[in-house]
């Protein structure tokens, strides 16, 4: 690779680091072909980019981007999980297929910058998705309006109910 090419893969490697709320260090050695083909696939899905590359470009990147405290697992075979949304789909594929194949290792990952060890991993993987999280925090919030509401329906069907009973009865009467 010449030195331009480097330069140019290690500055779209920063912006990853920098665009990425979320980022998982990850061993891949063992994987075959087939296996690396069907893990990038599910990762795409989920909008997670799956790089591999040097460990001293993925280095200077992270250094570059200000990301600090995990350089220490650029050793060996390393490929890097990028996400900017949801961290727990990135965790649930990655240890969906740990636990099929035993590959890829966690290494390390990080989330909002802090760095977390792999024996968390199964954490974050049991995390419900944001979508679900968001719409468990709005049917909290709306259930007690909606009661309310119902009560004050019922207030008023019953007040207009009397009402038109009234209104019978002295047509009734006269």
């Amino acid at each position: 690779m010449l030195r331009s090419e480097k330069v140019d893969k290690v500055a779209d490697i920063k912006q990853l680091f920098e665009d990425s709320g979320a980022f998982f260090i990850t061993d891949y050695q063992g994987l075959n072909v087939a296996d690396m083909t069907d893990l990038r696939s599910q990762l795409r899905k989920g909008n997670v980019r799956y790089l591999i590359s040097k460990n001293t470009l993925f280095s200077l990147a992270a250094k570059d981007a200000g990301k600090q405290g995990f350089e220490s697992h650029f050793v060996g075979p390393t490929a890097i999980a990028f996400t900017s949304e949801d961290a727990s789909v990135a965790a649930k594929i990655l240890h969906e297929s740990f636990k099929t194949r035993k590959l890829p290792r966690i290494k390390a990952f990080v989330v909002d910058a802090q760095v977390h060890g792999p024996e968390q991993m199964q954490a974050l993987a049991d995390l419900p998705s944001r979508e679900v999280l968001l719409s468990g925090v709005v049917a909290a919030v709306e259930a007690p309006f909606t009661e309310l509401i119902g009560t004050i329906d019922g207030f008023f069907r019953e007040l207009v109910g009397s009402i038109d009973a009234l209104a019978d009865k002295k047509q009734a009467e006269g």
